[in-house]
């Protein structure tokens, strides 16, 4: 969802006008890292699952081309239908081409990122399908015409009120109504007639088994099996990392997933799908789509661990006050910003230099990605290769220059501090974007070299 005219920076303003939608974000979701913490911290084992979930996902990476023919295999003997797409114009492609020859018009769509990455919903639409969300919170954005600017909590962004004057507009409920147990009632009979009524489902996947050729799906509403129950089409999408080796490391991967994304012990329903069912045709499309450029970057491969819990947006100071539709991609916050870069360098240059590094995203991270140091490197990749805001590029040359001479280094200080003391106005005003957010400290006396000299003369 690049904007391609607007960076990280200029859309974090726009959503920083309404003051208080950025205080109440900030806290929701800072509420819901807190019930994480308190979920972790009830399990003794935890750091035994980290550990042991980061370990399995290094194996995977280590050994992906022999656990995806592994999985093809077994899913093919499962009955399941097997397509490999190389980018997100063929996964769109081959989606429409299974849709085309059951001669369905008509989908029902839980949530899955993937298609989110793809723009699968777009695609469709410009080719006469239409696509039904069933997530809620997907159904509202989907309403509102806006992507997702959340991994697990779509419309995060979005008050109740807001929701209500949508439904009003769209499903006929009365105006002003805002209660979340009503909106909820008229969603669902909003959406069970299209459970009902189409043939295709498409739902994402949490994770893939090469044991067995299953896969797992997680979702709190129950609307994936909705779908795929009730549809004589379904269709998975699938990025290639989503694999584990066996069955029994589900247990691992389970139980560290919710409770990383909202603090719950489990998802209501975790279900698996491994074979069609009579007189259904089931599909599953693998998606590279830059993940195996990712995979050859040595220091960027360990992205490909995500499990899509979203507990580094939830911590990430940046991510709580700006918006998810800051960060112009399918996958805001933290991790978006090491894992769109690698798709297109150029558009996303700006995400990795939207973080403090404080590291809290690695922190509660629970296969253990890097994220924080990533995004360092992220930064450093960034500049060499040129794509790095020119601005600052003039600027840390100019430190660059002035801190690797001593004589400018010096004069540069005085300067600074005469400026400070004598002509304030100078650098507190809307020019400069640091006294926007802080206040700019009181000029010393004199610099530390000066106090150095006077007093050390006895040595």
């Amino acid at each position: 969802m690049s904007t391609g005219a607007k960076d990280h920076a200029q859309l974090s303003d726009i959503f920083n006008k309404d003051e208080a939608r950025v205080d109440w974000h900030d806290e929701t979701l800072w509420f819901v890292r807190a019930k994480r913490d308190k979920a972790a911290h009830n399990l003794p084992e935890w750091e035994t699952l980290r550990e042991t979930a980061s370990q399995i996902k290094n194996n995977v990476l280590s050994n992906l081309h022999d656990y995806l023919l592994q999985f093809e295999a077994n899913a093919e003997k499962n009955g399941v239908k097997v397509h490999w797409a190389a980018n997100g114009e063929e996964h769109n492609k081959i989606v429409h081409s299974i849709l085309k020859e059951n001669d369905v018009n008509r989908i029902v769509k839980s949530k899955s990122m993937l298609t989110e990455e793809c723009h699968l919903n777009d695609y469709l639409h410009n080719n006469g399908i239409e696509v039904i969300d069933t997530d809620l919170g997907e159904r509202i954005v989907q309403l509102a015409e806006e992507p997702p600017s959340h991994i697990v909590l779509p419309c995060i962004h979005k008050k109740k009120e807001e929701i209500g004057d949508l439904f009003h507009k769209h499903l006929g409920t009365p105006e002003g109504a805002s209660d979340p147990v009503f909106l909820t009632a008229a969603a669902r009979d909003h959406l069970r007639e299209k459970f009902i009524t189409r043939k295709a489902a498409i739902t994402g996947v949490n994770f893939a088994v090469a044991e067995t050729g299953e896969f797992v799906v997680c979702t709190n509403e129950g609307n994936a099996d909705m779908g795929a129950h009730l549809a004589d089409v379904h269709i998975a999408c699938m990025g290639i990392e989503k694999i584990v080796p066996l069955r029994k490391h589900l247990s691992v991967f389970l139980r560290l997933l919710t409770r990383s994304a909202t603090g719950q012990p489990i998802t209501t329903y975790s279900s698996h799908f491994k074979k069609p069912r009579p007189g259904q045709t089931m599909h599953i499309v693998l998606v590279d789509n830059g993940r195996t450029t990712q995979l050859g970057r040595e220091d960027f491969r360990n992205s490909l661990k995500c499990i899509r819990c979203a507990a580094c947006m939830n911590t990430c100071p940046v991510y709580r006050r700006s918006g998810g539709h800051s960060y112009h991609t399918a996958i805001a916050g933290p991790i978006g910003s090491i894992l769109a870069p690698n798709i297109d360098m150029k558009n996303y240059a700006d995400l990795p230099f939207a973080s403090t590094l404080c590291g809290s995203c690695s922190n509660v991270c629970p296969v253990k990605i890097n994220i924080h140091e990533q995004l360092y490197k992220w930064r450093q990749v960034i500049v060499k290769e040129g794509y790095a805001d020119p601005k600052k590029t003039i600027a840390m040359k100019a430190m660059d220059f002035t801190l690797s001479n001593p004589s400018i280094y010096k004069i540069a200080g005085k300067a600074g501090r005469f400026v400070l003391k004598h002509a304030p106005f100078t650098v507190n005003n809307k020019l400069n974007l640091w006294y926007k957010h802080r206040e700019m400290p009181e000029p010393p006396k004199q610099s530390f070299g000066e106090w150095y000299k006077q007093n050390n003369k006895n040595d």
